[in-house]
């Protein structure tokens, strides 16, 4: 198992905790993005620059992705590949995207699409909250937990 990174718009907090998660769970984390990043030197940490363009990083990651493999993305078309793929995703606010959820999840997505391709001023995202990294650090940890316990770390 590897844990991927959609690492273009990832805050740094999910960032720093991914890579105290790599070291201490010896588990492969790369960062895709289409700009250089700082990263720890680890034997654990990669970066993978990809060229500028729209959803290059995510096919790249689609397209390097095994099943099983974590991915972290706010993009929900992204995370609906993931989870065709056979992988996981986690967004970096510590929601668990399942097949269950993604439907409900991309048709929210296109209507708000929609609202602002009208004109309709819908806001952005809240700001990145410290409950948001307490329940993205909760989230990962015991996906790495059950993860190890079924032998599939």
């Amino acid at each position: 198992m590897q844990i991927w990174v959609d690492a273009d718009a990832c805050p740094k907090p999910i960032k720093d905790i991914l890579f105290r998660a790599a070291e201490r769970t010896a588990i492969t984390t790369t960062l895709v993005a289409n700009q250089q990043l700082p990263i720890p030197p680890s034997r654990y940490i990669k970066m993978l620059r990809v060229h500028s363009g729209f959803d290059v990083a995510d096919n790249e990651i689609v397209s390097r992705l095994s099943a099983g493999d974590l991915v972290i993305t706010g993009d929900i078309p992204l995370a609906s590949e993931v989870l065709a793929k056979g992988g996981h995703a986690i967004n970096p606010r510590g929601e668990r995207y399942n097949q269950e959820t993604i439907k409900e999840r991309l048709n929210m997505r296109d209507f708000m699409d929609t609202l602002r391709a009208s004109g309709i001023d819908t806001g952005g995202p809240a700001a990145l909250s410290a409950r948001d990294v307490q329940a993205f650090a909760n989230q990962l940890d015991g996906f790495l937990v059950r993860r190890q316990l079924n032998g599939q770390v």
